[in-house]
């Protein structure tokens, strides 16, 4: 995510490197990379005009301390502009009302239906809702089947009426159903539709018309890059939406998006989507997304991402087995498993201060652990539960087993002893008051 126009602001932030102040001589070449690294990233010419004046005019009015470098306090100054380019601050969903009203709009497969019931699994497990998802998108082949089927994998009822072609009527039925049986939240999935589309876009007026919505929001695909902005503001015109999902934001996107959608219609992010997975959607946070871009890692991030998967209980549970010396093979695959339903692996990894630099150039996905894990599940019970009964016998039968090398199998033991080694240290100066808790 964003890693072309990460590298060309650490590109720029560069040339004032070595330099003992800021001038307006010095900053000029800096201003300038960061300007065309925006506009490459497919941000408007006139916003990045605008945005990098004004990095420029709070530069040369800053004073470099003798222990911040002019390059880092430049980081700094177009950090906290980036933050108020893309909102400033969180946008909550707005959840009044009884039932709360979610209508969805949005172009023609930009992601509304996934992120329908993305956003029915986050207000359940998150809000602690009953809501229904209603089926209004009565034109693509399959869309009712689709979100049904979606609905059913994470146990949120649908309302469908696959005879009626009337949306509106629709709306207006599945809001006296959810009110019949108790359901506080109703998400509406709308046809995609084209901004051109005359028809289309009174209908959905309608719609909104018709249930008076608590939230409209507006589904983007951010890797239509400026084209998606463009179109954000014809729909607002329009529909006057509370907000902006964008998605799809693990592909080849450049940003162009997610910086200059607030600016252009002055409506907040409030989700990005991120994968096909149901919990793949976070609130946006300006901060954090800037942060992200500027290589500096979203760690507030991911400790909540640890702290939804891992269980405190089962922690506890295995910080003893640490002390004592007792990890094995079951407590590391089950690590590894906890891991793995935290998100995308590279995608974590890049949330770590430092770290998203150093892999940017390695393919890292969930298929590296297959390794791992074909080579544990080769092992019979007993050794799984007992490390130091891995012989050159064993290891030469798991090996085949797994279909790995010796030396693969070799390899992975080494790590996980040297990583039992390491845990056993933290958990001493832990012990000492002399460290961090262990992150599981």
């Amino acid at each position: 995510m964003f890693e072309n126009l990460q590298d060309k602001l650490d590109s720029a932030f560069k040339t004032l490197k070595g330099q003992g102040k800021i001038t307006e001589i010095n900053v000029a070449a800096t201003i300038k990379e960061i300007r065309r690294a925006l506009v490459d990233a497919d941000v408007n010419y006139k916003i990045a005009k605008e945005f990098t004046d004004k990095v420029k005019e709070e530069a040369m009015g800053q004073n470099v301390l003798t222990a911040v470098s002019p390059s880092q306090l430049m980081v700094k100054i177009v950090n906290d502009e980036l933050i108020k380019l893309m909102g400033g601050s969180v946008s909550e969903i707005n959840l009044k009302g009884n039932p709360t009203i979610i209508l969805i709009a949005g172009l023609q497969g930009s992601g509304k239906t996934t992120f329908t019931h993305k956003l029915a699994h986050f207000l359940k497990t998150k809000k602690g809702k009953n809501p229904l998802m209603v089926a209004c998108d009565i034109y693509r082949p399959a869309a009712i089947d689709q979100l049904i089927v979606l609905g059913k994998a994470i146990d949120i009822p649908v309302y469908s009426e696959i005879e009626n072609k009337n949306a509106v009527q629709i709306a207006k039925n599945a809001l006296e159903h959810a009110k019949v049986h108790g359901y506080n939240t109703i998400i509406i999935d709308t046809a995609g539709r084209l901004a051109i589309d005359e028809e289309m876009m009174k209908e959905i007026e309608q719609v909104k018309k018709a249930v008076n919505p608590n939230e409209t929001l507006f589904v983007v695909d951010s890797m239509t890059g400026q084209d998606a902005v463009n179109t954000a503001k014809t729909f607002n015109d329009r529909l006057d939406f509370d907000g902006v999902v964008l998605t799809k934001l693990d592909g080849d996107t450049r940003g162009g998006a997610a910086l200059t959608i607030k600016y252009t219609v002055n409506k907040p992010i409030k989700f990005v989507s991120m994968g096909e997975k149901v919990d793949t959607l976070d609130v946006f946070h300006p901060d954090r997304m800037s942060q992200r871009i500027l290589g500096m890692g979203d760690i507030v991030s991911f400790v909540e991402k640890a702290q939804e998967h891992f269980d405190e209980k089962k922690a506890a549970e295995l910080q003893k087995k640490i002390s004592k010396n007792q990890f094995d093979f079951n407590d590391f695959l089950n690590q590894l498993n906890q891991i793995k339903k935290m998100g995308n692996v590279k995608d974590l990894l890049g949330m770590i201060p430092g770290v998203g630099k150093a892999i940017k150039d390695i393919d890292i996905d969930d298929k590296s652990f297959s390794k791992i894990e074909a080579i544990i599940l080769s092992m019979t019970p007993k050794e799984r539960g007992n490390p130091d009964l891995m012989n050159g016998i064993r290891r030469k039968r798991i090996a085949d087993g797994s279909g790995n090398s010796i030396q693969d199998v070799n390899n992975f033991l080494k790590q996980f002893e040297d990583m039992k080694k390491m845990m056993k240290t933290m958990q001493g100066m832990q012990g000492k008051g002399r460290g961090m808790k262990l992150p599981f």
